[in-house]
């Protein structure tokens, strides 16, 4: 039997407290005949979470068929039993697939807690929402500020400088902002009356620390410190360096939720259990929030520097 040549999407969730970015060593576990390489589709900050993560990587076995796409993740997974980091679903993919660049859109929750003490806060909550130590927010100053960033813009405001900044295109499409209540991990069982609050960002992509930015703004909108008219100056800006000081969200309260891939034929994911394809619409590969956090991942630090199409190799 001759050796194949396989192209998998896989999805993973992991805890960002202590971690930057994404390297899934356990894969070298499985002996792949290649040099194998991971392209992860969104670049996520230190201390920043994630409920649904995606990349790709190529696998070839030695005189072996190409694994099928369940005993992939278990054995990914297996070999992951004592570590933090699980693989949630791997997805057989033509070569020509790119997690990256084929992504639809990405969608990023920003938890808020209100409180003036930090001890109230339930530990399962601890280090995955932002603390603010006040009792209220002014809801409908945020939408505003909200309905404001919403739709097609230059960001270039919102945006903190790295080594990408010449090079990534600024003007991106906010397609969903949303201002709405939440709640506690642990509301069912531990009742201390926090409020909670998330912020949703959606767009095919996002510039460097963009959203962090836009969801300290929203805040510091429904603390009084910024007007919505002062942010649509800071917006209309187009200035890295207009944006004000000491606003952009700590990393702990952000959560990349969702990575979207779209069905268009013979490019797309082959997904024969999703329902959307037996009626010809197109077909949304979507994890969503509702994933447990129960199930954290460990992930090995790594410097960071432009992932661009670049991979993060074994």
């Amino acid at each position: 039997m001759h050796s194949s040549l396989a192209r998998y999407l896989i999805f993973f969730q992991y805890i960002g407290t202590k971690y930057r970015l994404v390297q899934v060593f356990s894969i070298l576990r499985l002996r792949p005949e290649n040099h194998v390489s991971l392209y992860v589709s969104s670049r996520t900050d230190a201390g920043v979470h994630a409920l649904s993560n995606s990349a790709h990587f190529d696998l070839q076995r030695k005189n072996k068929a190409p694994f099928t796409e369940e005993i992939l993740r278990d054995a990914i997974n297996f070999h992951l039993r004592e570590q933090s980091i699980r693989v949630t679903r791997a997805v057989r993919v033509p070569l020509d697939f790119h997690s990256r660049f084929q992504a639809q859109s990405r969608t990023y929750l920003y938890r808020v807690a209100l409180g003036p003490d930090k001890t109230q806060i339930p530990l399962s909550d601890s280090e995955l929402c932002w603390n603010l130590c006040t009792t209220e927010l002014d809801i409908d100053s945020m939408r505003e500020a909200a309905a404001i960033l919403k739709g097609t813009h230059d960001f270039s405001s919102f945006r903190a400088i790295n080594s990408d900044l010449p090079f990534k295109n600024p003007v991106k499409t906010m397609d969903q902002i949303c201002v709405q209540p939440g709640s506690s991990f642990t509301s069912n069982h531990f009742h201390r009356h926090i409020p909670f609050w998330e912020l949703t960002f959606t767009s095919k992509s996002f510039l460097y620390k963009q959203v962090r930015r836009m969801a300290g703004a929203l805040v510091a909108v429904g603390r009084g410190r910024l007007s919505p008219l002062s942010l649509k100056k800071v917006l209309d800006a187009r200035d890295s360096t207009a944006f004000p000081q000491g606003l952009s969200a700590p990393a702990h309260g952000l959560f990349l939720t969702n990575v979207e891939y779209r069905d268009e034929g013979e490019s797309a994911v082959n997904h024969t259990d999703c329902s959307s394809c037996l009626t010809h619409k197109p077909c949304i590969f979507r994890l969503s929030s509702s994933l447990k956090l129960k199930t954290v991942f460990h992930l090995v630090m790594s410097s960071c520097g432009n992932t661009g199409s670049a991979p993060l190799c074994f």
